[in-house]
């Protein structure tokens, strides 16, 4: 019952809010278009549902073609003076404005608003068995982690707080969730990663 109620939000919200976030992603694909000319959205493989791989989509906030840089824990470089960001880039980083283009991944059924955040598809056969009860449900624009580190958490931090919201999602931490990403992103909390902590883990 929580999952088919749970899918029903996904589909009615996403409705709901799809006219707002079409004007919403005019202007921004505007501004991202006068800054450099390139592609509005920056697509890339993730692990969805059942290990299978899916395209997500967000708006493009680096450079065209700019480099893929790691952390030390294997996790995509993220950092507030990264000059491969954009101006524009900062601003939806910042918001979290960047992940609207998601709404297509939900009505696709790809994913939910809230569930653990979708790895990328290098990352499939670094689980271990224990970290594969993530794959048991689908990936979510916002999550546990998101909301406890946003951003600044090492890999494996991350995947011990996606295993805790899977064996313990609820409706309860689910609005508990909801609540704290609207209070994350109007603080701009956590956006970006602490080095330290990643080389130290």
């Amino acid at each position: 019952m929580y999952k088919a109620v749970k899918r029903f939000l996904d589909i009615l919200f996403s409705l709901l809010l799809f006219p707002v976030l079409a004007i919403l992603c005019i202007v921004i694909g505007i501004l991202i278009k006068r800054e450099d000319k390139g592609n509005l959205l920056y697509i890339s493989k993730r692990i969805g549902r059942n290990g299978k791989t899916f395209d997500m989509y967000k708006f493009r906030t680096m450079k065209m073609d700019a480099p893929d840089l790691r952390m030390a824990d294997g996790s995509t470089f993220n950092s507030e003076d990264d000059e491969r960001v954009t101006k524009v880039g900062r601003v939806l980083r910042k918001t979290s404005l960047d992940e609207v283009p998601q709404i297509i991944n939900i009505l696709k059924g790809e994913m939910s608003f809230i569930g653990p955040r979708p790895d990328s598809a290098m990352w499939l056969d670094n689980y271990t068995e224990q970290e594969k009860v993530i794959l048991s449900e689908k990936p979510g624009i916002t999550g546990y982690n998101q909301v406890v580190n946003r951003n600044n958490a090492t890999t494996k931090e991350k995947l011990r707080n996606d295993i805790y919201y899977v064996q313990n999602q609820c409706f309860k931490l689910d609005f508990w969730i909801f609540i704290q990403t609207i209070k994350n992103v109007v603080r701009k909390k956590n956006v970006y990663r602490n080095q330290e902590r990643v080389e130290k883990q």
